[in-house]
């Protein structure tokens, strides 16, 4: 029987450049992306991606997507989950035994404000950045890295192009045109060292004030006393000048604060640089994981206090009562689209080491019902639970009205979804969304009964150091 289905065309490449490196090939061209996971490559970071140049992209406010598909603009009305799955489909490939996760296809991010799609809620919070609410190019070509075993791919799928001789030759062409690309660049330059200049303190202006904050987490706890809710995720914005290039941002953000899910966009309008340590959802197969992060401390000065750090918050009832709501949650979000009896917890709240601070992290798995697939998933669950709290929907109403301003692409998604099927997306934490020459960048914290107003204050304050650092070339204490 012959073999009819799209695949791919994948080749090794022996090259001595690092993954840092090789994305200088990518990013001064047009919606550049890199993957980067810079840590952990034994269980979370295996795999950093790279590309520019999108045969299409689609980007979304309310109901209105705008589409440019090999340089033709046009617009759409409607879902942009749904229209996101109709174009992948489009593209769909079959792919077995592949050395990477990601074979070409889609990466962008889901703003936080596509909830609105998810369910109905109130828009009283001010849309000061008016940025798209989705944003995805759509790559033939990418660069995949496996930083376990040190070795470089070349994935060229041949698309747009639908005839399947054509597409085979266009992808041939490609991945060679890329090659030749890479023999021409010196193997021997480093080009993306950190300049470590002190540059003095950048001056941040918050949404919020200390005291606001405080009251508005005040606010939130009565609620719980209430009865509203057990759980919600209160946060503040900062915002600076930047007087630096965010690749340079990135690089800085990247040595003080590595990260498993880290990414960098350089779309049109808007530059994201992000360091998170948190996975949303992983799609292999049928097979679905998410892992919400709940409960913080900052690492300590000296190695005897980060160990009573570390051995506090195992401790704390406060901290895993907050991971258990949210894993509960999590469980009936996957429960709507996985088969019945497959929903289960593989890690409970185990303590996770990032260069400033300590997490409590679990870990959901399941397995996909034969009727639905990732938009059917993205759909039930988005946005996760760990950034908005439990019961989700009166939690992402309380967030509206207590947050002066639209989180936009703050606490939505960041990642890929592949031609095979497969999907990976961070929870957009840690991160600096750019545009202009204003960066901001958003911390929070879970607001439960135990909460002390000023202490939640304080959190948000340790979750945001890496970021002033690296705003201010400083180095994590």
């Amino acid at each position: 029987m012959v073999n009819n289905a799209r695949q791919p065309l994948i080749e090794e490449i022996f090259t001595e450049l690092s993954p840092l490196d090789l994305f200088e090939l990518f990013r001064h061209e047009p919606h550049s992306f890199f993957l980067d996971s810079s840590m952990d490559p034994q269980k979370l970071g295996r795999y950093s991606f790279m590309g520019s140049n999108p045969f299409l992209v689609m980007s979304s406010r309310g109901r209105k997507v705008n589409i440019v598909e090999e340089g033709m603009p046009s617009e759409i009305k409607g879902n942009p989950f749904d229209i996101l799955g109709e174009y992948l489909e489009k593209y769909h490939l079959e792919v077995t035994d592949a050395p990477v996760s990601f074979v070409g296809g889609a990466v962008g991010y889901f703003s936080y404000d596509l909830r609105h799609f998810i369910e109905r809620l109130p828009k009283t919070a001010v849309d000061d950045l008016k940025l798209p609410e989705s944003y995805f190019g759509f790559y033939d070509l990418v660069l995949g890295y496996d930083n376990l075993l040190k070795k470089t791919y070349i994935v060229s799928t041949g698309f747009p192009e639908q005839d399947e001789p054509l597409r085979l030759r266009y992808a041939q062409e490609r991945l060679n045109e890329f090659k030749e690309k890479l023999i021409l660049t010196p193997h021997s330059s480093k080009v993306s060292a950190v300049n470590n200049n002190a540059v003095g303190k950048s001056e941040l202006k918050g949404n919020f004030t200390h005291t606001e904050y405080v009251k508005a987490v005040a606010r939130a706890r009565q609620y719980i006393i209430d009865g509203d809710i057990f759980e919600v995720n209160i946060s503040q914005r900062f915002e600076t000048r930047l007087t630096i290039q965010p690749w340079e941002l990135y690089l800085r953000l990247r040595a003080i604060n590595p990260a498993p899910f880290a990414s960098y966009l350089g779309f049109d309008g808007v530059t994201i640089v992000s360091a998170s340590p948190e996975r949303f959802l992983r799609v292999q197969g049928d097979c679905v994981e998410t892992r919400p992060i709940k409960g913080t401390v900052r690492r300590g000065k000296t190695l005897g206090e980060d160990t009573k750090n570390a051995r506090e918050l195992l401790a704390s009832i406060k901290d895993h009562a907050e991971n258990m709501m949210i894993v509960d949650l999590e469980r009936n979000d996957l429960g709507r689209v996985c088969r019945y009896g497959s929903v289960r917890v593989s890690e409970m709240a185990i303590l996770e080491k990032f260069p400033t601070v300590f997490h409590l992290t679990s870990t959901v798995v399941g397995q996909l019902r034969p009727d639905k697939n990732r938009y059917d998933l993205l759909k039930a669950t988005f946005p996760g639970g760990s950034i908005t709290g439990a019961p989700k929907v009166r939690s992402m109403e309380i967030i509206d009205e207590l947050e002066p301003t639209r989180r936009s692409v703050y606490t939505g998604s960041i990642g890929y979804l592949s031609f095979d099927g497969n999907m990976d997306i961070n929870i957009v934490i840690r991160t600096f969304i750019i545009k202009g020459k204003r960066a901001y960048f958003q911390v929070g914290g879970a607001v439960v009964y135990d909460s002390d107003p000023e202490s939640e204050y304080q959190e948000t304050l340790d979750k945001g150091r890496a970021l002033v650092n690296a705003l201010n070339m400083a180095e994590p204490k």
